[in-house]
């Protein structure tokens, strides 16, 4: 009987995988930016291409399909989540929840203090729950209502959104980055945590002085507008301190560790039976098309209307399609060992601890271009280079505090990535739009960057040993 051959898989050079990088990111680019598309066809288009390509330089349809698989397992609890925070926005403005939020918010916020106000409770927010999602898509949701009454630039204030976010997920004991970032280097999480706080801070503190100075310049609001919305809130919602209990159950969740998937659903439930108590009449059908399809605001403010008809699953079927695609296209270059290619060259050129941030943070942040998912923006760079942290004897956490700051937080502002997408559905605002004036993510990599170059090789027995010159 005659032995079957297995065909050995080719194997791409460091040229031909840069240039593949560089094509898909090209056309990426050219697409997204310059042509002002959205972003799933020019993903799709990419991903077709490097399939073809893949199969004429000889993989097999099975290793091809394999990276598909690959790179979707990477996301099955981000296309859960998503869909969950659609219900949950949904249900919160049906509850009342959001309208209060934003009627308080009216009550107490000055002009001139809007941004910095929006900067720090998103963070307060983010480091009680552990998710820059359910800030974003909670407080970030009433905060754009409330910016476009103020008249500030929605870019702005979803950049003070984003910012706020983004820090305190990093920072939270609670947060999944975070606890993977921590779990891929193998070191306890409050000594990671300890570590980014080197870095977080001074980015916080520059990004707070930044929206302070951006608040100042910001003219003041009609107080005859404001009054108007806060009266179209008060005639078209349930407006009461009962309605900020879902708040509270998110709260406690997070306290008690609860992941984000029960949590965020549990949420949801919650404020369905709060809302229901307040609209008896509804039927269960009317119920479930509101979990599909959305709330839709009925008032006699246009405004409120448009701010607040939103949520539901159907709006996160679009942010679902272009994560799919990310992730098809990041399984492929990871099948086809692309990234593994380039990181093998980088490893072998880096000298000392500032290049091997340098190194770290690319990597992560090429991850974030290529792929758009924060977990494997983390992953793929803390597997690959724990070594090499090793070999300089530099303590993990210098490894695990780039892989927070250039890996999660960047992800914020890649336009094709998880988090831009979804940023930009749930606050309707468009990525480019809000990146330059979400400064946190910018100046976090910078401030780990310099932290790299200030650190030296600790010759104590205990990697976890932190040692600045």
């Amino acid at each position: 009987m005659k032995k079957s051959i297995r065909r050995s898989e080719p194997v791409f050079s460091l040229w031909e995988s840069l240039l593949v990088l560089a094509g898909i990111l090209g056309l990426l680019g050219f697409l997204i930016i310059i042509e002002h598309q959205e972003p799933q066809a020019p993903l799709l288009i990419a991903f077709v291409l490097l399939m073809v390509y893949g199969r004429l330089r000889g993989f097999s349809w099975n290793t091809i399909m394999a990276g598909v698989r690959t790179g979707l397992r990477a996301g099955v609890d981000p296309l859960v989540i998503f869909l969950t925070i659609g219900v949950l926005i949904a249900t919160w403005i049906f509850s009342g929840t959001i309208p209060t939020i934003m009627y308080v918010g009216f009550q107490l916020i000055s002009v001139k203090f809007f941004l910095p106000t929006v900067f720090l409770v998103c963070t307060l927010v983010a480091i009680a729950c552990g998710s820059s999602f359910t800030s974003v898509s909670t407080m970030g949701i009433a905060f754009i209502g409330i910016g476009a009454t103020l008249h500030i630039n929605p870019g702005l204030t979803a950049g003070a959104i984003v910012s706020g976010a983004f820090c305190g997920a990093n920072i939270s004991p609670l947060s999944s980055t975070t606890n993977l970032a921590a779990s891929t280097g193998q070191i306890d999480i409050y000594k990671h945590i300890k570590a980014l706080l080197w870095t977080d801070l001074p980015a916080w503190f520059l990004s707070l002085v930044f929206f302070t100075i951006m608040g100042l310049n910001t003219r003041s609001a009609s107080l005859a507008a404001i009054e108007k919305m806060m009266a179209g809130l008060k005639a078209g919602f349930w407006i009461s301190p009962v309605t900020l209990l879902p708040v509270l159950l998110l709260v406690g969740l997070a306290f008690f560790k609860v992941p984000a998937l029960p949590s965020l659903g549990l949420g949801a439930l919650f404020a369905t039976a709060l809302g229901w108590m307040h609209h008896p009449t509804l039927t269960i059908n009317q119920i479930s098309t509101l979990i599909m399809n959305g709330y839709v605001a009925h008032t006699p403010n246009k405004v409120i209307n448009a701010l607040l008809s939103k949520g539901g699953i159907s709006s996160m079927l679009t942010s679902e399609a272009l994560i799919i695609f990310a992730l098809t296209l990041g399984g492929l270059l990871i099948e086809f060992k692309i990234i593994r290619v380039i990181i093998e060259k980088v490893e072998q050129i880096v000298k000392g601890a500032g290049g091997l941030t340098v190194a770290t943070a690319l990597t992560a942040i090429g991850v974030n271009l290529l792929v758009g998912e924060h977990y494997l923006a983390i992953i793929l760079p803390g597997e690959s280079f724990k070594e090499s942290f090793d070999h300089h004897h530099l303590p993990r956490q210098c490894m695990t505090r780039i892989l927070n700051d250039a890996g999660a937080a960047v992800n914020a502002i890649v336009p094709w990535s998880v988090s831009g997408v979804f940023i930009a559905t749930t606050l309707q605002v468009s990525t480019l739009a809000y990146i330059p004036f979400a400064v946190f993510p910018t100046l976090v990599t910078i401030s780990c960057i310099i932290a790299g170059f200030s650190t030296r090789a600790s010759q104590a027995t205990s990697r976890d040993e932190l040692v600045f010159n």
